[in-house]
């Protein structure tokens, strides 16, 4: 499951918690969370697209390798560019492994004022150049599995939106 969106809509946050229920309900589960694999699997590249949509697909490749194995995998990752997200998708659909894409709507501003990494405020200090979405590109989902958005939702409401999703797929 890919969970794309913006920095601070939620991500990481909800992919915690869905992979809590999950292995809750006896499943396998596990989060490669953009963040951390920025430190290890991806720490060679940089921010500019060419290096963003590696990322994507490298992360892609992992997910996949996951899954074949059944491993129920979450990946909240931003992945801002629709060619990349395309890409893993058809990486999973030539392997036989279910993909399923979450886009996170939640709106730049509510993000913003979330802020959680504080990204925002060191954007409009000048002090971050490319921020996603802001001053560098995000390319929404045009038809991702679940649009879902968190305004006015509280985390339990959009890990239980998540999960009858899958379990509608037969996924969960």
């Amino acid at each position: 499951m890919w969970l794309t969106g913006l920095p601070s809509a939620g991500k990481s946050t909800i992919a915690g918690a869905l992979a809590a229920r999950l292995r809750d309900a006896g499943r396998q589960v596990d989060i490669l969370d953009g963040d951390e694999l920025r430190t290890e699997l991806t720490a060679d590249l940089g921010f500019s697209k060419e290096d963003r949509i590696t990322n994507v697909r490298r992360i892609g490749f992992v997910a996949a390798t996951l899954s074949r194995n059944g491993v129920i995998t979450l990946v909240p990752v931003i992945a801002p560019y629709a060619e990349a997200r395309d890409h893993v998708r058809a990486r999973h659909e030539q392997s036989g492994t279910p993909y399923f894409e979450v886009h996170i709507a939640t709106a730049v501003e509510e993000c913003a004022a979330r802020d959680v990494k504080g990204l925002y405020a060191k954007q409009r200090a000048g002090e971050l150049v490319g921020l996603t979405g802001v001053d560098d590109p995000y390319e929404v989902p045009v038809s991702p599995d679940l649009r879902l958005d968190t305004v006015g939702r509280s985390l339990e409401e959009s890990v239980d939106t998540v999960l009858a999703a899958l379990a509608e797929r037969g996924l969960a």
